[in-house]
Order: structure tokens, then C-alpha cells, then sequence
């Protein structure tokens, strides 16, 4: 049976952090293919993205570039409104895929307030979950802060054809990095070597992207 991942987000930029859950999730579960997915709209955030959809997509397309597996995907970017889980998982439904063939990646920060997503718990009967740790952020402190959730959890493995759809907790490392960051120190003039990846750096300073503090103020949009 073909198995998807999907791992999604602003990625206002793309960085280490976001491919290295992407790959360990292909790797655990077998995954023909993991989907790098910017969102059009992020819902949650109270600033929009400072790069515009054109951007953030050409960059989610060059960092998989060369990497097995690894696809960008506009999915999100094609919709209009703001880009909830639950409304990208029913698409994917539509097109004849079952929770148990979609694999949907998240860190373990984010995956902690999944109480606020749009149509929880029932979101979570849409894919299989998988929660990467993320630095200052453990696995271990999920079932605690998600108790009603705590059932479902358990060490990642292949097995996931359960029901209810199992929530995989992936223990792997990931680069101490975050969007915030590679912003900040763009706008500080200091270098983002080895926190993005390399065609990822180059297209942020040939259009001189996160330079000012001020949306939508970057030279190309």
C-alpha cells in the first residue's frame, strides 16, 4: 500500500530543521513520498509570513532538491483561505487516499497545542501522526500535557494500520533551529550557513528576502 507523508507549515524559510523531520520520518515508516507543504494563509499566526507563497514554494522546491523522496507541493498554496490541517487531509481523502496511507509530520512543539487545530480530536482520525522531537521539547512530556491523547501514543513504528489511527512519537535528532532565528539573523546581517540549506541561502539573499522587519516589504513579492 502506498504511504504518504505530508509535513507542512509557513516555512518562512525552510530550513534544517524541517528536512531533517522529513527525512526521519521517510525512513521509519518506508514513506514512497514525503510532501513539503507551505500554507497559503497560516491560521494561528497573528503576522503573515514576511516571503510571499511564490517565495516560501521556491524555496520548499529547492531544499528537496536532490534529496530521495522528497517533494514540494503547493497543495495549500492552491486554496483559498486559510490553510487548516483538517481541510488538507479531506482533500487527500477525496482523491481516494485512507488516514492509514497518510503519514502527517509535525514537531513536538506544535503537535502540543494541537488542542486549538480546526475540528479536534477528529483531525487526528484523518492520518496517521507522526511527532518529531524538536530541541527544549520532549516526546516524553506529551502524554502528560495530552492525556486524553496518551492511549494513542507510542514509539514510532511500521505497524500503523490501527484503529483509531495510531499518533507515532519519532525520537530522532534535529538541528536547534527555527524560522525566527534564521530571520532574525538575516536581519542582523549574520550568517545563516548551515541552517538552511544551500540553494535555500542563496535564493534568500539573490532577492534580498528578510532584510526589514516590515511585512511585505521584501524587494520581490
Amino acid at each position: 500500500m502506498r504511504r504518504i507523508g505530508l509535513l507542512g507549515g509557513t516555512l518562512d524559510p525552510i530550513h534544517g530543521g524541517h528536512l531533517a523531520a522529513a527525512v526521519a520520518a521517510r525512513d521509519a515508516f518506508d514513506l514512497q513520498d514525503v510532501f513539503i507543504v507551505p500554507s497559503h494563509i497560516p491560521p494561528h499566526r497573528p503576522v503573515q509570513p514576511l516571503a510571499s507563497p511564490f517565495h516560501r514554494f521556491a524555496m520548499a522546491c529547492l531544499a528537496v532538491s536532490g534529496v530521495p523522496r522528497l517533494r514540494a507541493s503547493d497543495e495549500e498554496l492552491r486554496a483559498a483561505g486559510p490553510s487548516y490541517t483538517a481541510d488538507t487531509l479531506d482533500r487527500l481523502h477525496a482523491r481516494g487516499l485512507s488516514a492509514s496511507q497518510i503519514y502527517f509530520i509535525t514537531g513536538a512543539d506544535a503537535f502540543a497545542d494541537i488542542g486549538t487545530w480546526k475540528r479536534y480530536p477528529d483531525v487526528l482520525e484523518l492520518a496517521t501522526f507522526v511527532v518529531v522531537a524538536r530541541p527544549g521539547h520532549a516526546l516524553e512530556s506529551l502524554p502528560a500535557r495530552l492525556p486524553s491523547l496518551a492511549a494513542r501514543m507510542r514509539a514510532a513504528d511500521k505497524q500503523s494500520d490501527a484503529t483509531p489511527p495510531r499518533i507515532h512519537l519519532l525520537e530522532t535528532p534535529t538541528p536547534d533551529v527555527s524560522s525566527t532565528v534564521v530571520r532574525e539573523r538575516l536581519r542582523r546581517g549574520e550568517t545563516i550557513a548551515g541552517l538552511v540549506p544551500p540553494l535555500v541561502e542563496t535564493h534568500i539573499h539573490q532577492h534580498a528576502l528578510y532584510v526589514t522587519e516590515m511585512h511585505g516589504q521584501n524587494r520581490e513579492n
